[in-house]
């Protein structure tokens, strides 16, 4: 059975956290760049509909679509590097798996038969492994499958791959991660493990075409062909992925190795062009070699994980390199900042970010740093509660409202400045309540944001459930305080800014989001040069 689209799944051995998402990003920017249109999806394995309710120290950041789907946080890496939006298609968990299997059967949709894994759940995966691809809009879909091979959870997975493989015979190719590790003791790298995982994949039926060895040294030709020997595939399918400086160095790394020519040669596509990569060299460039320096201080109660905050920290080395400045991140734990160290923990940054989240721990600490940064004219970013905790430490210390508090931590609070929409407060599922993905926002000619964005129409994602209570707005724009961004449609407010401060702004979206290597968000782009300019 031929088809249009290729498909091109990673699946990871020996032991999680190799870097797949690494890798299937770096294939696919190659492939774009010698002309084929490629998109990337995720299946994780565990059970959660999304990992909107998943504690960010579980599974680093939620991620957010335009479409307003939560995601994992590999679809931030596919979008940084292909400059291609995501959507909800591209990121897939058994728990939506099972959902959509059971809601079928007590429809009667598969008209009284036992279900089972095989065929119907193992069908639903096939299913939406090929919904991108019937789409019509790519030539290649690389899927990437979440865990490790042997684990439980990633058989359903495994075994549809297995079936497409042998549906869709030359049109379906199977990549391998693994771990080549280096023995001290012994002074050498080992291949046991990588063996005996491309073992585990033939007893599940799926014989790899491609290996990708993460490695600390270099592979000689005699260890890739023991490699190539042992599991069944040519050496110039063993492929050395060394540990690199930096995520953006990768797809060099595997143009060096030939794997898009590789991959190519075994899905029978033509080389196209040759691959330009001029802008992402430069990028590079600028990224190794700045001119400049700053220090920015990033406040938030997930510091100890700093995937917490990854595209936030990534939107930073993009930003940085527009600025052609290296962003010193300092990570600050909002639960340390107190009235009496903030002064100290603060005093040498250039600028402060305080960042999003949700829940009471370390608010306290956010608003000092807000004040912090308000009183000592330091640049100012916050995002979502970030910029909820500027809006709370306005009111009380400038409008003197001095029980001012958001109603997610102080329900009775006298001053609810920010509160929850009427609409939302009748919903009681979790996920219900968010307002989520992508919504359009009027900026005032001439603000920070404005001049940031060089347009006064945006479309920003959002992941939050409470907003800037409107009876308070005249209060706070007598006072210097100003919503210079607002949803044309509700009203709500969606940037504040204080004018009179040299770069003060706080925005209830998550510009982070959006920020690629090829288009470095403006908002973090300004303020890094803000911050550049108060460091001179």
């Amino acid at each position: 059975m031929s088809n249009s689209t290729k498909y091109i799944f990673v699946t990871g051995g020996v032991t999680s956290s190799l870097g797949k998402g690494i890798i299937s990003a770096s294939l696919a920017k190659l492939l774009q760049a010698r002309g084929y249109s490629v998109t990337i999806q995720k299946l994780d394995p565990y059970i959660n509909i999304d990992p909107g309710t998943l504690n960010p120290y579980e599974h680093g950041e939620c991620y957010v679509t335009n479409d307003g789907a939560e995601t994992d946080l590999d679809l931030g890496h596919y979008e940084r590097f292909l400059n291609v939006p995501t959507s909800q298609a591209n990121n897939v968990t058994t728990g939506r798996i099972y959902q959509s299997v059971i809601e079928k059967e007590r429809r009667g949709e598969f008209l009284g038969k036992t279900v089972q894994v095989i065929p119907h759940i193992t069908d639903e995966i096939k299913e939406r492994i090929q919904i991108l691809g019937k789409s019509g809009q790519f030539d290649i879909v690389i899927t990437e499958i979440g865990g490790t091979v042997g684990d439980i959870e990633s058989l359903p997975y495994v075994e549809a791959v297995r079936q497409m493989m042998w549906e869709f015979d030359n049109d379906c190719l199977v990549i391998h991660l693994t771990l080549i590790p280096y023995l001290s003791a012994a002074g050498e790298l080992k291949t046991k493990p990588t063996q005996h995982s491309v073992k585990q994949l033939l007893e599940l039926g799926v014989q790899p075409d491609i290996l990708c060895c993460r490695t600390e040294h270099p592979l000689d030709l005699n260890l890739r062909k023991k490699i190539a020997k042992f599991c069944n595939v040519s050496v110039n399918a063993v492929i050395e992925s060394r540990d690199a400086s930096s995520i953006y160095d990768v797809p060099l790394l595997m143009q060096e190795e030939e794997l898009d020519k590789v991959v190519l040669e075994k899905l029978n596509l033509s080389s196209k062009a040759t691959p330009n990569l001029d802008d992402w060299k430069s990028f590079l460039e600028t990224l190794k070699n700045p001119k400049h320096e700053v220090n920015i201080g990033l406040v938030g109660k997930y510091v100890e994980l700093k995937d917490s905050y990854k595209s936030i920290s990534e939107a930073f080395i993009h930003a940085g390199v527009a600025n052609e400045c290296r962003v010193n991140l300092k990570w600050i734990h909002s639960e340390k900042i107190t009235k009496d160290n903030v002064n100290e923990e603060l005093s040498n940054l250039d600028g402060i970010l305080v960042a999003p989240g949700f829940g009471s721990r370390g608010i306290s600490g956010k608003i000092e740093s807000v004040r912090f940064a308000r009183e000592n004219k330091v640049p100012f970013l916050g995002i979502c509660l970030g910029m909820q905790c500027a809006v709370i430490e306005f009111a009380r210390n400038v409008l003197g409202l001095k029980d001012a508090h958001t109603t997610e931590i102080a329900e009775d609070s006298k001053h609810p400045v920010i509160s929850m929409m009427e609409e939302q407060k009748s919903i009681s599922n979790m996920g219900g309540t968010m307002r989520l993905g992508a919504y359009k926002c009027e900026l005032k000619p001439n603000s920070f944001t404005a001049n940031a964005y060089h347009t006064e129409k945006i479309k920003e994602r959002h992941r939050h459930r409470y907003e800037f209570n409107n009876e308070y707005l005249d209060q706070f724009e007598n006072a210097g305080m100003i919503a210079t961004g607002k949803n044309p449609e509700s009203g709500l407010v969606e940037v504040v800014e204080i004018p009179s401060h040299p770069w003060f702004v706080g925005a209830q979206y998550h510009p982070e989001y959006k920020s690629t290597v090829a288009k470095p968000h403006p908002l973090f782009v300004a303020f890094v040069k803000a911050s550049l300019e108060n460091k001179k």
